[in-house]
């Protein structure tokens, strides 16, 4: 019997990137076969599947800014590729990746699978620019293509937004690999034992001005250290984050990483009192699910995809309306109380391996593939 073959297209960065890439390495090789098609300028490691083998990729300009030139270039070499590999199924991934996919998937007649991991209109609160994106989804949702939402937040606002028919969506959660060993940094400790963590660069999306503020109040009862990771690619509101550090008398309080190794997010997520997110909103969030598969309890805003895995006094705090001083108040209850801070911690794990281990879960998206070829 032949293998169902999946072509993924994507922009491969951030939370993206993680999802294709636990996707490709637990994937039955015996039944799928995988190419993928990326931004000429995203990654530069390579993709492998389950056996450690490579598995075929093409680069092409998919690039995060719109621009009429390389989107409708990106398009062209695109199709090429998709009619020379004539694949059963193309999935797209991240608004870039359903943009070219969908558009690919109307003028060869192969049905597209689109995981948004967030909408794009949610990136603004400029009126124009969301009503532009938004219309945008709605197009494109009315031709050859299911919805194969990140999480059941997204589901429903695929459904109730977007407008998508509920038979023209599906839900698979994100899920990674259990993590069995934590590594030694890499690079060198500056910042103290006791300390908070969140991943994410500074922007609308993150919302890390919120973060800055909880900090500050945090600080006011107790002595507790932020370390930021991952603020290297399109950190847009960096320098605003910089000066209310500044303005706020917290330049000893935080540690913002540019970048480093995936390796090194695991180890200081690992050795963090608490995972804290404020974003605004998320597809599913895998610094979340990770710090979940690492014990970690959560104090997080009631957003997409942090509701979806933070449930309030179970495995953390779901803080609604970015409320300052709310959050600042849950942090302080776990920093202080050992026992619930335990529980939380038991809950957490609990929750990873019900929920969010791809080992198990992989099999939902197979037969999802399976469904859509009927």
């Amino acid at each position: 019997m032949s293998k169902i073959k999946i072509a993924h297209i994507l922009h491969s960065v951030g939370g993206v990137d993680v999802s294709l890439r636990q996707i490709l390495q637990n994937i039955n090789t015996l039944e799928f076969e995988s190419i993928v098609i990326h931004g000429d300028s995203d990654t530069q490691a390579l993709f492998q599947d389950k056996n450690f083998e490579s598995i075929v990729e093409f680069k092409v300009p998919i690039h995060r800014e719109i621009s009429i030139k390389n989107d409708f270039l990106a398009i062209r070499k695109a199709l090429k590729i998709i009619r020379k590999e004539r694949p059963d199924l193309i999935h797209s991934h991240s608004t870039k990746g359903g943009v070219i996919a969908r558009v690919i998937g109307f003028l060869t007649g192969i049905k597209v699978l689109h995981t948004p991991q967030a909408f794009s209109y949610l990136c603004t609160d400029k009126k124009i620019k969301k009503t532009a994106f938004l219309l945008i989804e709605k197009l494109l949702s009315k031709g050859n293509s299911v919805l194969l939402a990140s999480s059941e937040s997204e589901l429903q606002r695929a459904i109730e937004e977007v407008g998508y028919a509920r038979s023209k969506t599906a839900l698979f959660n994100n899920a990674i690999t259990p993590i069995d060993k934590v590594f030694r940094l890499s690079i060198p400790k500056t910042w103290p034992d006791k300390y908070l963590c969140s991943v994410g660069r500074p922007c609308y999306q993150k919302n890390t001005e919120e973060l800055i503020r909880v900090l500050y109040e945090v600080n006011k009862t107790e002595d507790i250290h932020l370390v930021l990771v991952g603020v290297g690619h399109h950190a847009d509101q960096l320098e605003m984050v910089e000066n209310l550090v500044l303005k706020l008398n917290l330049k000893d309080k935080i540690t913002i990483l540019n970048w480093t190794s995936r390796e090194d997010v695991l180890h200081i997520t690992s050795k963090s009192k608490l995972y804290v997110s404020t974003s605004r909103y998320e597809g599913l969030p895998y610094a979340i699910i990770e710090s979940l598969a690492l014990s970690i309890p959560n104090v997080v805003s009631d957003c997409d995809g942090n509701r979806d895995l933070i449930k309030n006094d179970f495995n953390g705090f779901c803080i609604k309306n970015n409320d300052t001083k709310e959050f600042s108040q849950k942090i302080i209850k776990l920093l202080r109380e050992e026992s619930l801070h335990n529980q939380f911690s038991r809950n957490a794990k609990d929750t990873f391996l019900k929920h969010h281990n791809i080992g198990e879960k992989i099999k939902d998206l197979e037969s999802i593939y399976k469904k859509e070829l009927e």
